[in-house]
């Protein structure tokens, strides 16, 4: 769990951030999404990626790390079982933070934390070859409608050849 900041907080005393966190946390494990101001949610990004790697390590000890501080073992339950197996495959980057227009009310600036779920793209191993096989796929594109042009002028030819000793033939068989 972050320690409160100094200064301004999100709520009145340390106790109640910890709360609030906790509760945006639970929120956004069973909701997938939620919608808060910009501090808050800038406020809950690193927890919920801590959370999320603790569930990703899975064992008994870090799921009571992960209980403590959620207070709920149905929302436990999900983080451990259902969202982790979906992030095994990324190595950070499990929320997303977009901006909204700003509440109607009070002009606050409004955020949506999510999830990110979406697969992960492989990456090669290699970042250079990557990079040259990048540069390379224009060309490669280049010389396939190439031979693909060639394969239809040889057809082209082939039919012309056909037609032409087809001619002959018929030729050849009127001259008789």
């Amino acid at each position: 769990m972050p320690r409160p900041t100094k200064g301004p907080r999100l709520g009145g005393s340390p106790a109640h951030e910890r709360l609030i966190i906790n509760n945006l946390c639970r929120d956004l494990i069973h909701k997938e999404r939620v919608v808060t101001t910009e501090a808050k949610a800038r406020r809950v990004r690193p927890y919920m990626e801590k959370l999320i790697t603790k569930a990703k390590k899975g064992g008994t000890y870090r799921r009571r790390l992960a209980l403590r501080d959620l207070r709920d073992r149905e929302t436990a339950y999900i983080l451990f079982e259902e969202l982790a197996p979906k992030f095994a495959d990324r190595d950070g980057g499990y929320t997303r933070l977009v901006k909204l227009p700003n509440r109607k009310g009070d002009n606050a600036p409004m955020a949506e934390i999510s999830l990110v779920l979406e697969p992960v793209a492989k990456k090669s191993k290699k970042a250079a070859p990557a990079k040259a096989e990048v540069a390379e796929e224009p060309k490669a594109e280049a010389a396939q409608a190439e031979e693909a042009q060639a394969e239809e002028a040889d057809a082209v030819a082939a039919e012309a050849e056909d037609d032409a000793v087809e001619a002959e033939t018929t030729e050849a068989e009127e001259a008789k």
